[in-house]
């Protein structure tokens, strides 16, 4: 189902460039890390013994802003059969609840990035089962490094921050971690936003139009002619 009216989602802008180029950095950076590391194997008997870690990493970031990336795009996929079956109004209550579905189920998994999270920052977690309900004391976790990739000057500033002063000889697990209450923060923002241009019916569902059915249709008629 396609957005109804001029959508300004749709448009290019500075947000928009920013991810896509974020995105794309990440796809690339694991990409030549990942072919560098093949070619030290096989050609000079070495490899970047944190290239894997590494590139773990990057995907995870990968996945987790390309979640956020695709609410906001109307990309991901869904199931629409039935619905399609449905009065237009009954289609956007359909809708309406499935962006109520997906808040709540990104609400709770809000709460479980930041308790994640929140050990490795020498941050206190959330109490409360389902969802929080203030904070609770937790054992500082911040000293946990990854298991190879090495420590980049840049965040040493972290040390007197969360490690009382003592050196990280690997990168420190907050940093890779941190993807997870930013990007699920990201996707929480963005079904709030596809939510909301679904109630003022600028926007028919949370999922991908049907533009690959729309241009093998253009083709055909173009055939026809």
């Amino acid at each position: 189902m396609s957005a109804t009216g001029s959508d300004p989602h749709h448009k290019r802008g500075f947000v928009d460039t920013l991810e896509e180029t974020v995105i794309a950095v990440l796809l690339g950076a694991m990409t030549v890390i990942t072919f560098v590391n093949v070619i030290l194997r096989y050609v000079f008997n070495h490899s970047l013994i944190w290239g894997l870690e590494l590139t773990l990493v990057l995907f995870a970031w990968l996945v987790i802003l390309g979640i956020s990336y695709a609410f906001k795009k109307t990309a991901h996929l869904g199931v629409d059969a039935i619905v399609n079956m449905l009065a237009p109004g009954t289609q956007r209550v359909m809708a309406l609840i499935a962006a109520a579905a997906c808040l709540i189920y990104a609400l709770l998994l809000m709460k479980g990035a930041w308790d994640y999270w929140a050990p490795y920052a020498a941050l206190e977690r959330t109490s409360g089962h389902w969802f929080p309900t203030g904070f609770e004391a937790t054992r500082d976790q911040a000293w946990y490094e990854t298991d190879q990739i090495p420590m980049i000057g840049l965040f040493r500033w972290l040390e007197p921050l969360i490690n009382q002063g003592e050196a990280y000889d690997k990168l420190p697990r907050v940093i890779p971690y941190f993807v997870l209450p930013f990007g699920v923060g990201l996707i929480l923002l963005r079904i709030v936003q596809a939510s909301w241009r679904i109630l003022t019916g600028k926007q028919s569902s949370l999922i991908v139009s049907h533009e690959a059915e729309d241009d093998v249709e253009r083709v055909a008629r173009a055939n026809e002619e």
